[in-house]
């Protein structure tokens, strides 16, 4: 029986691998075993952190709401961004919280603008 050199197959696939680690750092980069470990963790972080992502986005945005309606305390009102968003739903106003903290930030004017409006 004839010999069957199977070499390239292997390799192919070793240096894909490789290739995706090529940033890391010390055998984490170099060994076969060691970088398939590595590249299984760094995916599972960056589907983590992607979650974790979005909820720290979101709560910088309520933060920054938060602080822009409550410094805004004409005529004695205290209004809060619990109040603001039940307030909105009520009124169906569909802001997004995203778009009330760029309005928080670029022009509070506008903000304080919505926020009289539905209080009245």
């Amino acid at each position: 029986m004839t010999r069957i050199k199977r070499g390239y197959i292997a390799r192919r696939r070793r240096t894909k691998i490789r290739l995706f680690a090529s940033t890391f750092r010390g055998a984490h980069s170099r060994l076969t075993r060691t970088i398939t470990q590595q590249k299984m963790r760094a995916l599972v972080s960056a589907h983590r952190d992607r979650g974790k992502q979005k909820r720290n986005f979101r709560r910088l945005w309520i933060t920054r709401i938060n602080a822009v309606i409550r410094e805004n305390r004409e005529k004695g009102v205290s209004y809060s961004y619990s109040r603001l968003i039940h307030d909105l739903y009520k009124r169906q106003l569909l802001l997004n919280r995203k778009i009330l903290a760029q309005l928080a930030i670029s022009n509070r004017n506008c903000l304080y603008m919505i926020s009289n409006e539905i209080l009245k």
